[in-house]
């Protein structure tokens, strides 16, 4: 969420910030939009204080017996007193269009952020590792079907088309990978873990930003009674679209996308100490996404999955740590995959290809024998004082002076299907069966590969 008071302070900055997101200049419209309001929210007030004078005024004229003055204010206060209902429904609108277009603003990029339209403008960062070069090597879902421990069909009839059944070896595989991920965090990386909520109410989710823009993109879930009262409000005809829709919003629960919701929801409305800074927490938590934009991608496997797993990572800092906080927090991410021995490179995204809270992205991408590709497997990013306008997360500082906004970041240590996706691709042998990455082994009850059962 901006601030329309540093938009005021500088324009021609925050419409510069929008041309290298691609978009055009609002600063004008949304400056515009703020004189009205503060021309209603005067006007009000103004109203107002006239009205409880002339009440005055007219205690006095009483006093002095003077019924026609009296008559002739009291009048007055009437005609005042109908103009208020107006001026504050004035207020009201404009207050609205303004929090309206600035709730669907994206962040605005870091000076240091590549200007691209897209993917195609992103910079390598650095690389690890070296891309193994396998003869004939399969494709994940192909390796995972052929052990008969990875089932789509199965799934298909069960949930639809993006889920999955794993069995078996793999199964067990996906646990192994997430709890490696959360003991590495927490044990060496200074994370705190949270068992947090899987469903969230509508602040949770705008706080992060996946509303307003990205509500299609969420899966969302609604008590018995509830769906019971909107169906039978829709049948009877007793309310408008307008107001199924606020019944709708008030009844429902949100599935996260990611614990990045809840995780950094657990400051909102909250003015912590400088003292508790930085937070670090992470989650491993099953994530839910509609994939409303991504018709024709990833149709096959488990790239892209309505259902998944995924080890988050979650910090919150001071404005003057929180670039810092940013590497640190890449660099939490990349072990990961260091410590799997899976190459990978990492991506400095551009303008044009960054999430809408983000101010800064790096993508670490790993390599995929059987795609023969790099492909994302983790964003972190830097978002500011973006997300803690849109919750009201604050701290005070140590120094005493008043409170200031938290900076937020948020990124994936890692995607565990993802992951796994990695080490299937990876660690393939010629005969079908996959190697155990090393560190996993322990979590895998010292199983070294993964074989067709007989």
């Amino acid at each position: 969420m901006h601030d329309i008071r540093s938009i005021r302070d500088n324009p021609a900055a925050f419409d510069q910030g929008l041309r290298n997101r691609g978009m055009e200049p609002l600063s004008e419209r949304l400056i515009a939009l703020d004189d009205r309001r503060k021309s209603a929210v005067s006007a009000l007030q103004s109203a107002l204080e006239r009205r409880n004078a002339m009440s005055k005024e007219i205690g006095q004229a009483k006093a002095k017996k003077d019924e026609a003055r009296a008559q002739e204010l009291m009048a007055e206060v009437a005609r005042l007193k109908e103009s208020v209902p107006q001026l504050e429904q004035e207020e009201r609108e404009a207050s609205r269009e303004l929090e309206s277009l600035l709730a669907a603003i994206p962040n605005i990029p870091n000076e240091e952020v590549p200007v691209g339209p897209d993917e195609t403008g992103n910079v390598e960062r650095h690389r690890f590792g070296t891309p193994k070069t396998l003869n004939s090597a399969k494709q994940h879902f192909e390796l995972g079907e052929e052990l008969g421990l990875m089932d789509f069909e199965t799934a298909a009839k069960l949930s639809g088309s993006r889920f999955v059944v794993l069995k078996g070896g793999l199964a067990r595989l996906e646990r192994a990978l997430g709890q490696f991920m959360i003991d590495l965090h927490t044990s060496e990386h200074g994370y705190t873990e949270v068992s947090p909520p899987l469903l969230v109410k509508d602040a949770a989710m705008f706080g992060t930003a996946q509303l307003p823009k990205f509500e299609e993109d969420q899966f969302w879930a609604f008590p018995g009674s509830a769906l019971e009262a909107l169906v039978a409000s829709a049948i009877g005809g007793d309310a408008t679209r307008e107001g199924l829709q606020q019944i709708v919003k008030e009844n429902r629960y949100g599935l996260i996308p990611t614990a990045e919701v809840t995780l950094t929801n657990l400051v909102r409305e909250q003015i912590v100490s400088e003292e508790e800074l930085p937070m670090r927490l992470t989650a491993l938590t099953p994530s839910f996404r509609a994939e409303a934009g991504s018709a024709g991608r990833d149709t096959r496997g488990m790239i892209r999955q309505h259902q998944f797993v995924k080890c988050e990572l979650v910090s919150i800092t001071t404005p003057e740590s929180s670039a810092e906080e940013h590497e640190r927090m890449l660099a939490s991410a990349e072990n990961v995959l260091k410590k799997l021995d899976l190459p990978f490179r990492t991506m400095t995204l551009c303008t044009g290809d960054m999430g809408f809270a983000s101010a800064k992205t790096y993508d670490i991408e790993v390599w995929l024998p059987g795609q023969g590709m790099y492909r994302e497997i983790s964003s972190c990013s830097v978002c500011t004082d973006f997300q803690a306008r849109r919750m009201n997360a604050r701290y005070r500082p140590a120094d005493g002076k008043g409170p200031r906004f938290v900076h937020t970041l948020n990124g994936s240590g890692l995607a565990v299907g993802r992951t796994m996706v990695a080490v299937l691709e990876n660690y393939q042998n010629e005969d079908g069966s996959v190697a155990i990455p090393s560190v996993l082994q322990p979590y895998m009850g010292g199983l070294t590969r993964i074989e067709r059962q007989a």
